[in-house]
């Protein structure tokens, strides 16, 4: 971007620093039986920019440098070179280079900022060069506010402004998805898509999670490995996406508390590193990714033990816990409803429950009868709230498949 004002005799100039490009060329050629017969080939194998043996790809080895301002994306640095030039006879005293970034909500000063700052003095044809950097962190429209200042030779104070307009692109689209599971361990799913007109190469892809979780990374080509699934060189092309999985743990401080628990909808930040194709780093992080609360009133269920196999029509043991999740004592009535799908509750089909503490855990073993072969669901349980007069029903507890075959026992054949 290039400035100059006829009533002053300076001229400023705004260049960006980038890095060069691969030479792109067209090669035209045809079969030697055609009418041109090798001329074109000849021509092509001649080019200085073509590889050898490699003729036909369009790939060149030479570099080309920028021949725009180029796009920038949120998370680069960018970088530009200010160039102010005294385009005069006589020399000019006292030359001053500020420069500022003004986005939509905050003004950052780039250059220029401390008031003990020396002066310039220059000569004919002498140029200033100031490089200035910023990490960009904000998606929009940017201006670059230059302001130079200068005496003039008959000593007069003169000064003025040029304004330079850019836009800050998004990189990448982050799409996640939330998995609570009964255990109180939360599954996160995040989708990281490619939406520059390049490819990037994912360096780093984390989750930091918030002080509740602890995280375990599950992409990871073997368990033990450090090594990603993805391999040593992660490069996605525009428009792909990369999934990626994580389990977040509660820390044990986190599990005493049940409540607290219930209510820790932060899960943490996705901290992202990549680079392009010529090797400009960029670094996104998103902000604090929220969950859905799971609900589960003032108690919560959970099946602590329970076969996979059972054989039609034996007697099985299913191991509820129950936990109080409130701050209050818990005063529950147990009622069966039936047990659902191909099961039935067998026992004491009503009873009352003895009083559970706040944060307070029991166990709870229910025998059930088989009626029905195939996966079938548990359900029909019933907890009542005596207090509040609030009941609490179960349908889908867990899945036992029945069999008409004797299980098998372990190790035999």
């Amino acid at each position: 971007m290039d400035s100059k004002d006829k009533d002053h005799v300076l001229s400023l100039k705004v260049m960006r620093l980038t890095r060069p490009s691969l030479f792109t060329g067209l090669s035209v050629g045809c079969d030697a039986r055609d009418l041109p017969g090798d001329h074109l080939n000849a021509e092509t194998r001649a080019d200085l920019a073509v590889p050898l043996g490699l003729h036909n790809t369009g790939v060149g080895h030479l570099l080309l440098l920028p021949q725009s301002f180029g796009n920038i994306y949120l998370g680069e640095t960018f970088s530009c070179c200010l160039c102010v030039h005294n385009d005069s006879t006589e020399t000019v005293r006292e030359v001053s280079i500020k420069a500022v970034l003004q986005m939509s909500n905050q003004r950052v000063p780039l250059l220029g900022d401390d008031e003990n700052e020396p002066l310039h003095q220059l000569q004919p044809g002498d140029t200033i060069n100031e490089v200035i950097q910023h990490e960009v962190k904000d998606i929009g429209t940017h201006i670059l506010v230059c302001a130079v200042s200068y005496l003039s030779t008959n000593g007069d104070q003169q000064n003025f402004r040029k304004f330079f307009k850019f836009q800050v692109m998004k990189p990448l689209d982050v799409k996640t998805k939330f998995y609570n599971a009964e255990c109180d361990e939360v599954y996160l799913e995040a989708g990281v898509q490619n939406i520059t007109s390049g490819p990037l190469c994912l360096e780093k892809v984390e989750l930091e999670p918030s002080p509740y979780f602890t995280v375990v990374s599950m992409n990871k080509a073997y368990p033990e490995s450090n090594s990603l699934i993805f391999g040593r060189m992660n490069v996605i092309n525009p428009h792909d996406t990369r999934q990626y999985l994580y389990c977040l743990k509660p820390r044990p401080e986190a599990r005493a508390s049940p409540a607290t628990l219930r209510q820790a909808t932060a899960i943490g930040k996705l901290d992202i590193v990549w680079r392009t194709n010529m090797g400009d780093r960029g670094r996104l992080q998103t902000s604090q990714l929220q969950r859905m609360a799971p609900q589960y009133g003032d108690v919560r269920v959970t099946v602590e033990k329970i076969p996979s196999v059972v054989q039609l029509e034996q007697q099985f043991e299913v191991v509820l816990g129950i936990t109080n999740i409130c701050e209050r004592n818990l005063d529950l009535h147990l009622s069966f409803l039936g047990g659902g799908g191909g099961s039935e509750w067998s026992g004491v089909t009503s009873r009352t429950l003895p009083a559970l503490p706040p944060g307070q855990s029991t166990s709870l073993a229910l025998s059930l009868i088989p009626l029905r072969t195939g996966l079938q669901t548990i359900a029909g349980v019933r907890l009542t709230d005596t207090f509040l007069k609030r009941t609490y029903d179960y349908e889908n507890l867990a899945q036992v498949f029945i069999t008409t075959e004797k299980a098998r026992e372990k190790g035999t054949s």
